[in-house]
């Protein structure tokens, strides 16, 4: 008799563990400082633990609406009309449990079976798997390194009559840059010109160190009605288990997404939704936050280097990205990555494992900076130990 396993869809059967969570899982049976995967150590901030406070004791514990509390919705309307100037309609809201979940419902909603979508590699990599079982095929534009641009002509050779939409992270995980606005006046062009729906990934909006607020796609001219935007809680707060996510569209297309959405989680903790919204709020609390990752982010790149590692540039996110080559490592970054867990007892994230193709750059590793400044100096001075064991 065949073992029930084996009958199991072979898409799920023989895909490996995420690489975030082989890491961690690495990090965890190791004793290991995790800078691999990202979230931060330190507590939520006090006054959105009070309004989750709150929220338990005051609130409704039972189904929310599907789309969001109506209060979420209006307080997610509110924040971009305060940081990003866009004008957005309370019921184009969709609340979701994670950004994870908000591009699924994207996907499922967009996506038909044999429609193409454009991904710019490195990519997160729930994207593939998510088009691909929504029957689509996903169509990779390799983005170099050190600087990552977006090339017009790569993109328009993409394109063809099946392509149906393109996903942007903006800013990009894993490498922390930021599109330009010559880049998004571009990424427009050629979504209007070939009628093509944008995925907008910019859970790092908030997330950022170059002085400037983030400009969406949705904002570009001809985009209102072909774009679907989405955010994160978790990382606007960074409260990544609070899985608090949404997608923003036009209101007719936005209302199509929620029937994705519907059938994925249905709804998301009230509790939870009450406490992001009176967090959304108050802008001190998302300032606090970002103004002690900007710290953090300090000490991790001038203690790397200090140390002679190679830190490649960025701007935004939790992460910093390091030049193996360049900082005397004659290792890929796979087996860095592999060896420094083992051995450094630090983990990090290969960037070619989010990427697919032959053409993966292999000698960069992605490092998490929203961890407290002592376990970054440690992680930092055993990285550099073990370097020098090995070079």
């Amino acid at each position: 008799m065949t073992d029930p396993a084996q009958r199991l869809a072979p898409v799920y059967r023989d895909m490996p563990l995420t690489v975030f969570e082989h890491m961690s899982g690495l990090a965890r049976d190791l004793g290991a400082i995790n800078l691999g995967q990202g979230f931060p150590d330190d507590p939520p901030h006090p006054a959105l633990l009070n309004a989750l406070a709150h929220a338990t004791a005051e609130k409704s514990h039972q189904y929310p609406p599907m789309a969001g509390l109506p209060e979420l919705r209006r307080a997610i309307a509110r924040f971009y009309a305060r940081t990003q100037h866009l004008a957005i309609a309370p019921e184009g809201v969709i609340v979701t449990s994670g950004a994870t979940e908000a591009i699924a419902a994207a996907i499922l909603g967009v996506v038909s079976p044999g429609d193409e979508v454009l991904l710019f590699a490195p990519a997160y990599d729930a994207y593939a798997p998510m088009i691909r079982r929504a029957g689509g095929v996903p169509v990779f534009i390799p983005l170099r390194p050190p600087h990552w641009g977006y090339d017009r002509t790569a993109i328009d050779a993409a394109i063809t009559p099946r392509t149906r939409a393109l996903v942007l992270n903006d800013p990009l995980n894993p490498t922390g840059t930021l599109a330009s606005p010559a880049d998004l006046a571009m990424l427009a062009q050629v979504c209007t010109a070939h009628d093509l729906i944008a995925i907008c990934d910019e859970v790092w909006e908030n997330v950022r160190f170059d002085g400037n607020p983030h400009a969406s796609l949705l904002a570009q001219p001809g985009m209102a009605a072909r774009t679907v935007k989405i955010g994160s809680a978790g990382k606007i707060f960074g409260v990544t288990g609070w899985k608090v996510g949404w997608l923003i569209a036009a209101p007719e297309m936005a209302a199509v997404l929620a029937r994705a959405h519907q059938f994925l989680t249905f709804t998301t903790p009230p509790m939870l939704q009450w406490a992001v919204a009176a967090g959304l709020d108050q802008p001190a609390i998302a300032q606090a936050c970002s103004d002690r990752w900007a710290q953090t982010r300090s000490a991790l790149l001038e203690g790397l280097s200090r140390e002679g590692f190679a830190v490649l540039d960025s701007a935004a996110t939790w992460f910093a990205c390091i030049d193996l080559a360049a900082s005397g490592i004659p290792l890929d970054d796979r087996t860095f990555a592999e060896q420094a867990v083992r051995e450094a007892r630090v983990a990090s994230i290969p960037l070619s494992a989010l990427w697919e193709g032959p053409d993966a750059p292999r000698h960069i590793v992605r490092l998490c900076h929203c961890k407290p400044e002592a376990l970054l100096e440690q992680a930092i001075t055993q990285l550099a130990r073990w370097r020098d064991s090995i070079g």
